[in-house]
């Protein structure tokens, strides 16, 4: 258990840190979000929790393929608050459309050899 909150602890410091930077500095922000640091710390503790060098080659080429689909929402997020669209809706639309391409993703992937 005190695994768990030690990793949610350090996971919401990430997040707060991103925000505060990203509050003074928005590009400098946006880049340290974009440093697969969540990736890298899911990878180091399933590899304590399971250190299987093939689970994790599994788990990493996985993570980049679900990646892609996650890509247009920054595109479409600036591109709807650009055009007046208030915050919440264009997140929320960005998020549904990342949803949308998961589940394609999950669909396509397997039947293009993907390993997902």
């Amino acid at each position: 258990m005190l695994a768990i909150v030690a990793k949610a602890l350090l996971a919401g410091v990430m997040i707060a840190a991103i925000a505060e930077v990203g509050r003074r500095l928005p590009t400098m922000g946006a880049l340290i979000a974009s440093l697969p640091l969540v990736s890298i710390l899911g990878m180091i503790f399933l590899w304590m929790a399971r250190p299987d060098a093939e689970n994790m080659a599994r788990h990493a080429e996985a993570t980049f393929w679900y990646v892609l689909p996650s890509l247009p929402m920054f595109l479409l997020i600036p591109l709807l608050l650009r055009q007046g669209v208030n915050f919440w809706l264009a997140l929320g639309l960005g998020c549904a459309v990342t949803i949308l391409l998961y589940l394609g993703m999950m669909q396509i992937g397997p039947r293009l050899g993907l390993r997902l």
